[in-house]
């Protein structure tokens, strides 16, 4: 075996074996994985140009990671400081890329990809440079191109390798615009990897294995007649299956902006019609042009930079010791109850579930039953540890066996008066360290507080429905709530496994205010008379995941009320003036004169057959609130509904309720659905067409037409200066 001497700290080593095989060993030391970056192709450039060189004295090239991944795909620090003033030397960046990897796969000698780690974005690219690919099996690996997440498309070939290796609607569906991460089996099974190996020692002995007896390994479509699978836009079956692709990527984004879908779907398609060099041309122009756009710089910004700052704990206490729950309480055992046990016990977690009977306690244990057979069922999960995981939650209807829990959530109904009893009784059987948390959607935790001794051990988490689907937990910070009760909150909800945003105390802290800004605004809209089909259809193209009236009937018509009839009281109570809303009226009506009170009560907005499906809207409500003369514009419906979340969101965090811009921006976007094209709720401000100056003044526009509830305040009219909130 000979060793070359590199460049001081390489991204890439050169090893050549006494075989004659090349191991190229990717370990970029300026990063704990590696990533696509200038300095990475401009290495592979001089890597590439020394296979070149040498090729005749090389038997083949192994491709392989020094990290625990193989690349993670590119730098998105790098992408998202583009603008565009960028977009030519951007482009030629890409098509020099994309040159040396046509190099590599067009050597002459065979090349494989020994995947050791994850493989996303533009590690899988290289990957699919290579005539071969063999990954290890472990459910650590992950392989994909999920760059539509991000609002992006592939921009090193994987939408010109994928279309040519799976076809363009295999690609498309499978692969392109779903995002998805596959484990290795699953990405076997697809086609994206050739082979998988047992353990990482195995890659390279399989490699040399598999170089030995392809001497001569070309990809497919470098070999004479190759035709593309499935056929192209004009020929096979894809001809007939274009029109169901458009329709269904409009079905999948309801109108809403979705730049970096439909650019892949055209960046295949077109590069379906040509050869790879101009296919690879036409991808690069499509990725240029997205790239420095708004809408993908907010996407990344939302979804990865936002999100790390999260769960990298800038909003826990600094100086506290990290906190591992060993043991969970958690009181009522209905649909939230039952999913904050189920979330805990999968993550290891020791769970006393309690209930008013065992009866109940034991329904609620019978949830994670139901999921771990589903899992199973599909093979996710074995039998043996869908059991360890029951055998974790512990039913119950005392509440002496609380005695030993660390932590306590409450789940019950939404009643400060029942909350009170039950911390009371809980507070007196459990261990004075125990964490005291209320799972409250909207109750002041300051006021909970009040029931228990220690109000410095009591803290808000509010989980999501279904708790099992749903990433978000806010947690809500009291008065009282001391350093240490909040570490320990964040650190259980990072233990679950979830994204945890923190805010402080006020009536329907931050979700619960902002979303119910929007369906008040939804449900006002039908009080003027507006068709119930536009407002869903205004929902949508807005980029909201369902209907608002949809939601309404989902979260039931009452629960709005009494969350409304609680501030009501609240205000009276503290002496300040009530101001009511348009939607008031609506609400009323429909909850007491037609009893209206959603999905679960029979029909809301919508009817429901027999087996509870939406069988379309209520006749009455044509009858009930006549159709208006004229309709609003759909761009003022949908900005109705943006903007009343935004300008909520803006009173939050004006009054100190959300303090991180970076929480408040996550939460919309996991908690209430908030469109992630915008980049959150905070970010809106800044990405709106004329900055925070223009949407100010969108706001005093709609304010003269549909109420002063879109005055700006003060504040943000001030704050629409130069520097924005969350650039």
């Amino acid at each position: 075996m000979t060793s070359v001497p590199n460049p001081v700290d390489p991204i890439f080593t050169w090893r050549k074996e006494s075989d004659g095989v090349v191991v190229i060993t990717i370990d970029d030391p300026t990063q704990d994985v590696n990533t696509v970056h200038s300095r990475f192709v401009a290495e592979l450039s001089a890597i590439v140009e020394r296979l070149q060189t040498e090729r005749d004295d090389i038997a083949g090239v192994v491709l392989t990671s020094g990290k625990s991944t193989f690349v993670a795909g590119g730098d998105l620090h790098e992408i998202v400081a583009l603008g565009p003033e960028d977009a030519a030397r951007f482009t030629r960046h890409l098509d020099h890329l994309k040159a040396q990897l046509r190099a590599l796969e067009t050597l002459g000698r065979p090349v494989v990809a020994a995947i050791n780690g994850s493989a996303l974005g533009g590690g899988l690219e290289l990957a699919l440079a290579a005539h071969h690919r063999v990954a290890v099996d472990s459910p650590r690996v992950q392989i994909g191109l999920p760059e539509v997440g991000l609002g992006l498309l592939p921009a090193g070939g994987g939408i010109v390798r994928t279309v040519r290796l799976l076809g363009a609607k295999r690609a498309l569906d499978e692969v392109l615009l779903t995002g998805k991460r596959f484990r290795p089996a699953q990405a076997r099974a697809l086609g994206l990897v050739d082979e998988l190996v047992a353990t990482s020692d195995d890659l390279l002995p399989y490699a040399k294995q598999w170089i030995v007896g392809h001497p001569d390994a070309v990809q497919p479509w470098d070999t004479r007649g190759f035709t593309l699978p499935g056929g192209t836009q004009t020929h096979g079956a894809l001809a007939a299956e274009l029109p169901f692709l458009s329709s269904t990527l409009r079905a999948r984004t309801g109108g809403a902006p979705a730049p970096a879908e439909r650019a892949i779907l055209a960046a295949a398609v077109e590069g379906a019609q040509v050869d790879i060099d101009a296919a690879s041309r036409i991808e690069s122009r499509y990725f240029v042009e997205i790239a420095t756009a708004p809408i993908a710089k907010n996407r990344i910004n939302l979804t990865f930079f936002d999100l790390q700052q999260i769960k990298g704990g800038a909003s826990r206490p600094s100086g506290q010791p990290t906190y591992r729950a060993s043991r969970v309480g958690v009181v009522g055992a209905g649909m939230m109850g039952a999913g904050i046990a189920y979330a805990a016990a999968k993550v290891g977690i020791e769970v006393v579930l309690v209930d008013t009977s065992l009866e109940a306690a034991e329904k609620g244990r019978a949830y994670s039953a139901k999921v771990e057979g589903r899992a199973v069922a599909r093979g996710q999960r074995t039998q043996a540890d869908a059991d360890a995981l029951l055998a974790r939650i512990a039913a119950t209807a005392d509440l002496a066996d609380l005695r030993d829990v660390d932590f306590v959530i409450e789940a019950v109904f939404e009643n400060a008066a029942l909350k009170a009893d039950i911390f009371s009784r809980v507070e007196a059987v459990v261990r004075p360290d125990a964490v005291l948390g209320s799972n409250t959607s909207t109750l002041p935790i300051t006021s909970l507080a009040a029931s228990v001794g220690r109000p410095e051990d009591f803290v808000g988490v509010h989980f999501f429905s279904p708790v099992d689907k749903m990433a978000l937990v806010e947690i809500i910070r009291g008065e009282a709530t001391s350093d240490a009760t909040l570490a320990k909150a964040f650190d259980l909800v990072v233990q679950l496994g979830k994204t945890p945003i923190v805010v402080n105390d006020s009536r329907g802290f931050f979700t619960s205010r902002v979303i119910i800004a929007r369906l008040n605004e939804a449900v006002a809209m039908v009080g003027e008379g507006i068709a119930p089909a536009s407002i869903e259809q205004a929902s949508l193209q807005a980029g909201y995941p369902a209907g608002a009236l949809q939601l309404l009937d989902e979260l039931t018509l009452t629960l709005p009320r009494a969350v409304r009839e609680e501030a009501r009281a609240a205000a009276a109570a503290s002496g300040q003036a009530w101001v009511t809303h348009p939607s008031h009226d609506v609400f009323d009506r429909l909850i007491d004169d037609w009893g209206r009170v959603g999905r679960a009560g029979g029909g809301g907005f919508y009817d429901y057959d027999e087996q509870g499906r939406r069988s379309g809207f209520w006749p009455g409500l044509a009858d009930a609130f006549p159709r208006a003369a004229t309709t609003p514009t759909l761009r003022d419906l949908s900005e109705r509904l943006l903007f009343a979340e935004v300008l909520e969101a803006w009173a939050a965090h004006a009054e100190g309720v959300i303090e991180a811009p970076a929480d408040a921006n996550v939460g919309s976007l996991l908690g209430i659905g908030f469109p992630a094209w915008t980049g959150g709720v905070l970010r809106f401000l800044d990405q709106y067409e004329g900055g925070r100056e223009g949407f100010v003044a969108r706001a005093e526009e709609l304010a003269e037409q549909y109420g002063d509830r879109f005055r700006p305040p003060a504040s943000l009219v001030d704050s629409a200066q130069p520097a924005g909130l969350s650039a």
